[in-house]
């Protein structure tokens, strides 16, 4: 059987190409993947070279092994590929080997991320930095950063004084490790790429040895990845790249999709082909991806085609506000399943950041539906939020001693295991807990204990217990919000928690987050609100292969795919995330980012977005995401914003009737049955037997029964069921 039989027209051109220089653009779903082991596999079996003289680069170790596997099924024989891996394990194996011409020895090792901050922090203090300005995170993403683009310290360019303070911590951590003879990841391909260029008879060796170099994920390079394929490349020039510049979405980790048009500058015979046949989604949904990303500036435009059928429009939901954009979620995946149009599995929610899964969450929990989280931790076990609620814990009860053992250092406040283990053997010796001991040291009969432990840990006792003291005084006082508002100034958790780094401003966001739903509890206080963190963050976490919808983020759903998607949060602000709008650049990523979430979907999609959106603990108005301007009409099934019900289309149809499984072909006879007429609508004023006057905010069929949320004025949201409600429509 010729290895070629399966491939389509572009994909048998790809894989045959002639020697030199060759850009593939792959499409999403184009089977690119596929295209690169067969190009191996031809290179070897069709041409001859061997093994040894094939370089083939990705970005995970997993991938690798998966592409070495692949590529010696077809050959049938037990090939090695001794130069198959990732850029950084490929790069140490290449420094060992040269250590003649570099700073250190062959035996180095190499740090881990928890080591590198140490060494950031270390030369914070030796240059007597004040940390809380100079946050060491931030400081090592600068480095990283200037690494990425080959930048030595005295290269780094320094226009501010801040720049010059990163400059000097970026020399001193490299003197640092050098001193123990380490490298951190970044080092791996920052001196390689430099030992190439700086060093022709390096280059030329490993040059003349690589006949072939093939790069999958190109579009994922950076700058020193870049410069260190050009220069592995330069004798054969046979560089063989396959990516998706539309579908660069990591440039916060140093990704350039710019590499693609420097690959076509600095090799300008080389041959250009396009991956434009998907695989994976119905021609609705492709159609879709290309309005949104047609709108972003140089970029190769490809066609993307599909022979799986035109099948539904993807559905396009407004709701009133980001909770009933969950509900919708929910409900529809429950509809869905219910009637066997689809099983659970098949289904994922997307969303730009963490933070938004709370709500989500919630929902599968209140509807007793399970759910898998992917690519973060569940919401409520995410440190931050954890931080924030041993303080609120602490506060209700001090004789909480692991939410003590949790906060009492967090921030750093001087009080370390051997101050945590003094404390706890005293308030043994007094019979009391140690958060009684706390709130007590300042008391006479206790000036012994504290002149025992040292005039530092003394100092730091008294405040951490003068806080606590301070908080549980005013418990009663103060509604849960503004008691957690005030742990967080008087704790300093903002500028904990946020050191100015992407990662931390998310932190920071989860923790916003959980603010939001304190906010709800105003009126119910501290132990209403603590009773439910408890019920919900106690839930078991799901097994990975469970038959369950999965929740994850834009980022991580790169490289999967789904018979059926949400996209949810599509307002402005959230995607495209405001800390892009002033910069032309990142608006065009999230614009990247909004498209391969699309083109994870292979039957189904649902776009939604809400009028509403909870921020610091209240409701504000907000707006559609500008990409969704972007859309022709004729591609959706879309909601048009009218005082209709917002569960259901114009027609009176739900949005998951709207959509059938091509799978499971014409609807069951449960789904034939009337649809249920809504009798109140959205902006209605109604009135309650207990609850008086109220607005109706939306309302849904749902098993039967028309189900209203209203806000009344004195109680707050309701969500009723008409049949029970007794509501009064007000004229």
């Amino acid at each position: 059987m010729n290895r070629l039989d399966g491939l389509n027209i572009q994909q048998q051109q790809a894989v045959r190409a002639d020697s030199g220089p060759v850009l593939v653009l792959a499409g999403p779903g184009s089977g690119k993947t596929r295209v690169l082991t067969q190009r191996i596999a031809y290179l070897i079996g069709t041409i001859g070279v061997r093994p040894y003289n094939i370089l083939a680069v990705t970005f995970t170790n997993k991938a690798a092994r998966e592409m070495a596997a692949r590529v010696a099924a077809p050959l049938g024989e037990d090939l090695k590929f001794p130069y198959m891996g990732t850029f950084h394990s490929i790069c140490a194996r290449i420094l060992r080997r040269e250590t003649e011409h570099l700073p250190f020895q062959t035996n180095f090792v190499i740090f881990d991320q928890d080591d590198q901050l140490s060494l950031v922090k270390q030369a914070v203090r030796e240059l007597n930095l004040d940390e809380k300005r100079y946050r060491p995170n931030s400081l090592h993403a600068s480095i990283s950063n200037a690494k990425n683009e080959l930048l030595l310290p005295d290269d780094y360019p320094v226009q501010t004084y801040r720049d010059e303070v990163t400059q000097r911590v970026y020399r001193r951590y490299q003197e640092m490790l050098l001193a123990n003879n380490a490298l951190d990841f970044d080092d791996l391909l920052l001196y390689s790429a430099i030992l190439l260029e700086e060093t022709p008879a390096v280059r030329e060796r490993y040059a003349r040895r690589f006949e072939h170099i093939l790069v999958d994920e190109f579009q994922d390079t950076n700058m020193a990845q870049y410069r260190l394929l050009r220069s592995l490349s330069s004798f054969h020039r046979n560089l063989f790249v396959v990516g998706d510049a539309d579908q660069s979405i990591y440039r916060w980790r140093g990704a350039d999709y710019r590499n693609v048009l420097r690959f076509r500058e600095d090799f300008p015979d080389a041959q250009v082909i396009l991956l434009e046949q998907n695989y994976r989604s119905k021609q609705s949904i492709l159609d879709l991806a290309t309005a949104v990303i047609n709108r972003n500036p140089q970029r190769i435009s490809k066609r993307l085609f599909s022979d799986l059928g035109q099948g539904k429009k993807p559905i396009l939901y407004e709701v009133y506000d980001d909770r009933l954009e969950a509900a919708f979620v929910v409900d529809t995946i429950r509809q869905l399943t219910r009637d066997q149009r689809a099983e659970p599995g098949e289904f994922a929610i997307m969303y730009r950041t963490n933070s938004q899964s709370r709500l989500l969450e919630e929902a599968f929990l209140q509807a007793n539906i399970p759910y898998k989280l992917v690519g973060a931790q569940r919401f409520y076990g995410r440190k931050e939020v954890k931080d924030v609620i041993a303080y609120l814990r602490l506060v209700h009860n001090p004789n909480d001693e692991l939410s003590l053992g949790r906060v009492i250092n967090t921030p750093p406040r001087g009080i370390g295991s051997k101050t945590y283990l003094f404390l706890k053997t005293q308030a043994q010796r007094q019979g009391i807990s140690p958060g009684q001991l706390l709130l007590q040291l300042n008391r006479p009969e206790f000036s012994q204990i504290l002149e025992a432990a040292g005039s530092r840990a003394k100092s730091a006792l008294l405040h951490f217990g003068a806080l606590l003291g301070g908080w549980i005084a005013l418990k009663d006082e103060l509604p849960p919000l503004s008691l957690m508002d005030r742990i967080l100034e008087s704790a300093n958790l903002h500028n904990y928690i946020d050191d100015q780094s992407d990662e931390g401003q998310d932190r920071w966001e989860n923790v916003m987050e959980l603010r939001r739903l304190t906010a709800e509890y105003q009126d119910l206080g501290l132990e209403a609100f603590l009773e439910q963190i408890a019920l919900v963050s106690d839930q078991d976490t799901l097994e990975a292969n469970a038959n369950a919808p999965t929740l994850l983020t834009l980022h991580a759903a790169k490289g999967l795919e789904f018979p059926i998607v949400f996209i949810t949060g599509l307002n402005d602000g959230l995607l495209p995330h405001s800390r892009s709008f002033e910069d032309p650049e990142a608006m065009q990523e999230e614009r990247r980012l909004f498209y391969v979430g699309i083109t994870r979907a292979k039957d189904g999609l649902f776009l939604t977005y809400s009028q509403n959106r909870s921020a610091y603990g209240y409701s504000e108005l907000v707006s559609p995401s500008r990409y969704l301007d972007d859309i022709p009409h004729n591609l959706l099934d879309e909601l048009q914003p009218s005082h209709k019900s917002r569960s259901a289309f114009p027609d009176g149809s739900r949005p998951a009737e709207r959509w059938e499984s091509s799978r499971l072909g014409a609807p069951s006879q449960e789904r034939q049955n009337p649809v249920i007429q809504p009798q109140f609508s959205a902006g209605m004023r109604v009135k309650h037997p207990a609850w008086g006057e109220g607005m109706v905010l939306n309302s849904r069929i749902q098993d039967d029964d028309e189900i209203i949320d209203v806000f009344f004025a004195g109680v707050g949201l309701k969500h009723l069921a008409a049949s029970l409600a007794r509501l009064e429509i007000m004229t």
